[in-house]
């Protein structure tokens, strides 16, 4: 082979090397991508989002880390060279002009141009290239087993709401049935399809139809069905012979059935009601109570998401406007669409952009909305109320509340009132100055608004300006700031640590008052950087939510009381001053008394009745009569929660009857009784206390070492 064909034989090596690469990489990622749908449907993500995402992931790794656009003709030559060794690793000579090479390099290249082609060059890549094939068939023979497995069918692959018919339940069919169909068609609200089983129990949705096909052996005079011991209904016939019979019924809430044929009755068999659970409303954003300060944009943006069992119908705001004040207070309610088709979805994220200022809103005026969601079924859920309100500059300005306000910081609270008015002042009157005059009076502002800080951060027990924001170290602090040695623990933990009080503990406010008192120094501190930065607008900002922190803070410990309308009795004119004193009697006292559980009695009774008959010994005459009223109370408990007591109903019936000791039927109705009488208050009880002899022994040990 010539030189040249080697080389062209290297480069057609690389693309097939490539493609084997990037298929080998495919088939992993299908294959891990695959596995992670029933996950995906289990946790009830979009099954396509989430292949998607985990196919592309998987997909840029592999490329990252087998390097395929990294693969050139000089990395494939030291592929070779490291794979075949009779090449003795001058394969990349090929790839070099034969001009250029030396004398022995020609020779080399000469040698080995004899062993191209190679042969079972792609043995290597090929075999890794059908193991990743092997994983992905695999990965679709799992995929498959799980998708016909009635395991996963109710939970993972149908939904999450529907029952499993192929489910089997262990149950005790009387002799004369010869086949049963049990129909459950979902309410119109679920969007499932109608389903059938073989079994008695029966799962289904709120409001679904039941009808009941069952055939008999024999001929059959009567069959009833028996709803939870009290409703007794009567089965239709549905041929001449009496051996197939049905009806139907729309099923609303848990519990249990049985069938009588003839008067022999079933077994108990249950019915579990799944209930349609309202919508789930969850808002991201923004914050329970929204203030927008001067300069902030007056808009709001709401985060929100609905998630719902079988599908949302509707979901909008309410919002109610308020504005004015005092008694001049007035209310408008106004409803915001979404403007997005939810179309029955189960879970969807919601966005809306809410303009303050296209509602409505001018400063001082509040914002008042709750989101109301409507699923298919008809039921409303609607979120907390939130709330959003624009400062009222005007407001915060004013003297209103500073009489008998609470007096924490009087004499400065006007200081940054009169700071915003003189900034304000200086931004009109900055045409009509120097800009040097402009400079000065701005600095001058900034300097007013640090000694403002400095004052209020003696409320925090601040004793220089070093110690506002943080823990800051100066070179005169009484700190040793000497390079720490290695090893020494005592001296590292110094070198971070002040061994001297925290200037926040020495204060006497309450820490929430305190972290509103830190709010209003950070305020100050970005308007005081503005000020001296000759940035007055942006200064403004800053100085009015600094006052409005103050404001709050000097209203937080007032006691309002709201105004109530007075509703007095109406006189009756025609009784007045007529002295018909008839009517007016004494005083009567009612004493009420406890009446004691007495059905929790007689379940206390029962269970050591049942632990006696764990022995061998049999029920008397009055413990039968214990045992009907413990059946009548769980033939109740069992008709609101058939999966928790209905076999324990089930073993007391069969522990009646029944002759030998079954002690797991009776492990299992004590059980049921334990829950049904719950756990009871511990009463007070009298102790008795004996007499303490360590007193006399220890006055007759002193005596005793005394002596000695």
């Amino acid at each position: 082979m010539l030189k040249t064909e080697g080389k062209n034989w290297i480069t057609d090596f690389k693309v097939k090397l490539t493609l084997l690469y990037v298929l080998q990489i495919l088939c992993i990622s299908l294959a891990i991508a695959l596995l992670f749908i029933p996950i995906a449907k289990y946790f009830e993500v979009n099954p396509i989002s989430g292949f998607s995402l985990i196919f592309s992931l998987v997909l840029v790794v592999g490329f990252i880390v087998k390097k395929i656009f990294k693969i050139t003709n000089s990395t494939t030559a030291k592929y070779l060279d490291e794979h075949f060794t009779q090449l003795e690793e001058s394969t990349e000579l090929l790839l070099k002009p034969y001009a250029e090479l030396s004398l022995l390099e020609q020779l080399q290249v000469n040698k080995i141009v004899q062993f191209f082609p190679l042969q079972n060059g792609f043995k290597k890549p090929l075999k890794r290239f059908l193991i990743s094939l092997a994983v992905l068939l695999l990965a679709c023979t799992i995929l498959f087993i799980i998708d016909s497995s009635a395991l996963f069918n109710s939970k993972i692959f149908g939904n999450s709401k529907s029952f499993n018919t192929s489910t089997k339940v262990k149950e005790n069919i009387p002799a004369e049935i010869k086949s049963i169909s049990i129909k459950i068609a979902p309410p119109a609200y679920t969007n499932q399809s109608v389903r059938n089983q073989s079994q008695f129990t029966i799962k289904a949705e709120t409001g679904a139809k039941v009808t009941w096909l069952i055939g008999t052996n024999i001929a059959v005079k009567k069959i009833n069905i028996i709803f939870n011991n009290t409703a007794i209904v009567a089965l239709k016939a549905a041929n001449n012979d009496f051996t197939k019979w049905s009806y139907s019924k729309v099923i609303n809430q848990s519990g249990f059935y049985q069938l009588e044929f003839d008067g022999k009755k079933s077994d108990l068999y249950q019915i579990e009601i799944i209930p349609d659970l309202p919508i789930a409303i969850k808002i991201h954003e923004p914050k329970i109570h929204t203030t927008i300060d001067f300069g902030q944009i007056p808009k709001v943006n709401l985060v929100c998401s609905l998630t719902d069992d079988y599908g949302i119908k509707d979901a909008y705001i309410s919002a109610t406007l308020a504005s004015g004040k005092g008694e001049g207070v007035s209310f408008t309610e106004k409803k915001l669409l979404f403007n997005v088709s939810l179309a029955g979805k189960k879970s969807i994220k919601l966005n809306k952009l809410i303009d303050l200022t296209a509602l409505g809103l001018k400063p001082g005026d509040e914002l008042y909305f709750y989101i109301k969601a409507i699923d298919n079924n008809g039921q409303m859920s609607r979120s907390d109320v939130y709330l959003v309100s624009i400062a009222d500059t005007a407001e915060l300005l004013s003297m209103a509340g500073m009489a008998n306000g609470v007096d924490l910081v009087p004499e400065y609270f006007r200081s940054q009132r009169q700071i915003i008015i003189d900034t304000e002042k200086l931004l009109k009157e900055q045409s009509s100055i120097t800009d040097q005059e402009f400079k000065n009076r701005s600095n001058n502002l900034g300097l007013d608004q640090k000694l403002l800080r400095l004052r209020y951060g003696k409320f925090l027990g601040e004793e220089s300006e070093t110690e506002i924001g943080g823990e800051g170290h100066a070179d005169d602090d009484g700190h040793d700031h000497a390079e720490i040695k290695y090893g020494d623990v005592q001296a590292l933990m110094d070198q971070y640590a002040h061994k001297h009080d925290i200037a926040e503990d020495a204060t006497f406010f309450e820490p929430e008052l305190k972290a509103q008192l830190k709010a209003v120094l950070n305020e100050m501190w970005g308007s005081e950087l503005r000020l001296r930065t000759f940035k007055l607008q942006e200064a403004l900002p800053f100085e009015y939510k600094a006052l409005r922190l103050l404001k709050e803070l000097q209203q937080k410990s007032r006691v309002y009381v709201a105004k109530t309308k007075l509703s007095p009795v109406k006189l009756k004119l025609e009784k007045r001053l007529s002295g018909e004193l008839d009517k007016i009697t004494q005083p009567k006292s009612n004493s009420t008394f406890e009446n004691k559980d007495l059905g929790k009695e007689d379940l206390k009774l029962l269970l050591a009745i049942l632990e006696q008959r764990k022995s061998g010994k049999s029920f008397k005459y009055g413990e039968r009569e214990l045992l009907k009223s413990g059946e009548t109370q769980l033939i109740s408990a069992a008709a609101n929660q058939p999966v928790s007591y209905l076999a324990a109903l089930k073993s007391l019936r069969k522990v009646s009857i029944a002759n030998k000791v079954v002690i797991s039927d009776i492990e299992i109705i004590q059980k049921a009784i334990k829950n049904l009488i719950g756990l009871e208050e511990v009463q007070p009880q009298k102790q008795d206390v004996s007499p303490s002899i360590n007193l006399s022994n220890g006055y007759f040990n002193y005596l005793k070492n005394g002596k000695e």
